[in-house]
């Protein structure tokens, strides 16, 4: 592994930048930590050893994701192993660079306690499951109650290459995105099989419904645009969108359609 020091990094202070070969472990479970990992380029790999001794893969990784934060958040060994699937490039960030990277990004806080989000989610489903207790239905709102003789609109996305749809939701929001590895978050419609090149942000856009009408609203951070009808919206400004009209989301052409169930 050859470390190189590097200043100007992204949060605006002296970092390093340790780098690995396709294959490198990065670290081993069990092992000590004191630092957590930034992906500037390349891919990673997050491992777990089963009992039985079989390594069972948890994670692909990529540029923007952070790993290997738990030894920072609570100074416990490693939990799952990390291994360098293509060549990278990692900013190594101590305890003591820790709120320093914080106060200067932002995004990788909110990631942050989204991942911790959905670890609470999961250990209070495996506990209602262990104790027989499940959560409510909401009838009054939930889909599944409606009945069968009544016909609703329904209102999707169809992407152009291949005729592929996405449904989205009647009311509120529906997001538009990529699954993130990191925090296992995955937008309503999740494009990531189309984007084939990557264009399209985890957080990219959003689609609300408001008043019987439906808006585009580009995310925050979004870096390759949200398109209608071949024009680039503002971000965070909400454009209306009727049957027929083209959005573009990085590179992926979607057609909105509105037809009746």
């Amino acid at each position: 592994m050859k470390v190189v020091v590097k200043s100007g990094a992204p949060g605006g202070f002296t970092d390093y930048l340790a780098r690995f070969s396709a294959g490198q472990p990065i670290f081993e479970e069990g092992e000590v930590g004191t630092e957590m990992y930034v992906i500037q380029s390349g891919t990673v790999e997050v491992i777990k050893r089963s009992r039985r001794g079989e390594d069972k893969l948890l994670a692909t990784l990529e540029k923007g994701d952070f790993f290997g934060e738990m030894s920072i958040l609570e100074d416990v060994p490693r939990t799952a192993s990390a291994r360098a699937k293509t060549d990278v490039e990692l900013v190594r960030i101590n305890q003591s660079t820790f709120d320093e990277m914080l106060r200067h990004n932002a995004e990788i806080a909110v990631r942050m306690l989204r991942k911790l989000s959905r670890r609470l989610r999961e250990t209070t489903k495996l506990l209602e499951q262990s104790t027989g207790a499940a959560p409510a239905l909401d009838e009054s709102s939930s889909d599944i109650f409606s009945k069968v003789s009544e016909r609703h609109d329904i209102f999707r996305l169809v992407a152009a290459a291949g005729g592929e749809e996405f449904f989205l939701n009647r009311d509120g929001e529906t997001t538009v995105g990529r699954v993130d590895p990191v925090t296992g978050i995955k937008p309503d419609v999740d494009l990531a099989n189309l984007d084939t090149q990557r264009s399209v942000s985890r957080r990219h856009s959003k689609i609300v419904r408001e008043n019987g009408e439906f808006r585009v609203v580009e995310e925050i951070g979004t870096m390759n645009g949200t398109f209608v009808n071949g024009t680039r919206i503002v971000t965070g400004q909400p454009v209306t969108i009727k049957d027929g009209d083209r959005t573009r989301f990085g590179l992926v052409d979607l057609t909105f359609r509105v037809s009746k169930a």
